[in-house]
């Protein structure tokens, strides 16, 4: 990489031969703008979407209540984001009450098992066809929504009865094409952090309204949503 190209990533690094004042707004500049954009972004998607969060939410409550389990799965960074959406469920902080969830990620063992005799494409799908059933939520991440693997997992999971969520970037790519998924949050952003951390915030909303649904399900007294 040229010495042009290596400053113009590292600022502070090349700091000396440069006016550090205006390196440093520069980069308070660019903070603020990716912190208005990832704000502006969480905001469209809610206005877009909270009714649907607030039915998806319900319809995993009532999963919840009848013993249903929730399955995240996901690629890469899409990957780790699944298992913490996992760990959010089942170890939350505080006093929030834990949700038997797990990540399709978490034993590599599985993983590079049915990557290397089968196809990476069912790593996903032949853990829904072992593990999942009826009554359970299956939950796959992608920036792109293009990733084969969740498509074929997306659309075992509905074969056996799962409600299926899907979180995706872009325009949804090919997971805004397929009827096997029942909800669908697309975070419309060309950039993949801008995405990344929108989801975030989005699956958080998620664990929040389903722990706020859990309780009336179990006692039998639910209300239908507003769809």
């Amino acid at each position: 990489m040229a010495g042009e190209e290596m400053e113009s990533l590292y600022p502070l690094r090349y700091a000396d031969g440069t006016d550090l004042d205006a390196v440093l707004a520069e980069v308070r500049q660019s903070t603020v703008r990716k912190a208005n954009e990832i704000a502006d972004l969480r905001r469209g998607v809610l206005e877009r979407d909270g009714v649907q969060l607030t039915s998806c939410a319900w319809d995993m409550a009532v999963r919840f209540a009848r013993g249903g389990r929730l399955l995240a799965f996901g690629n890469g960074v899409s990957s780790t984001d699944a298992q913490d959406l996992a760990g959010l469920f089942l170890s939350p902080a505080g006093d929030a009450r834990p949700l038997p969830a797990f990540g399709l990620t978490n034993d590599i063992a599985v993983v590079t098992a049915l990557s290397d005799d089968i196809g990476f494409d069912v790593v996903f799908a032949r853990q829904i066809g072992a593990f999942g059933r009826a009554g359970d939520i299956a939950v796959g991440l992608s920036t792109s929504g293009n990733s084969p693997n969740l498509l074929r997992a997306f659309d075992e999971a509905a074969r056996r009865g799962l409600l299926t969520v899907g979180i995706a970037g872009y325009d949804g790519g090919r997971m805004a094409e397929v009827d096997s998924i029942d909800y669908l949050f697309v975070v419309p952003s060309a950039s993949v952090h801008r995405v990344q951390e929108a989801q975030t915030t989005l699956y958080h909303a998620l664990w929040e309204l389903t722990l706020a649904e859990l309780p009336a399900h179990e006692a039998g007294q639910s209300h239908v949503p507003t769809h």
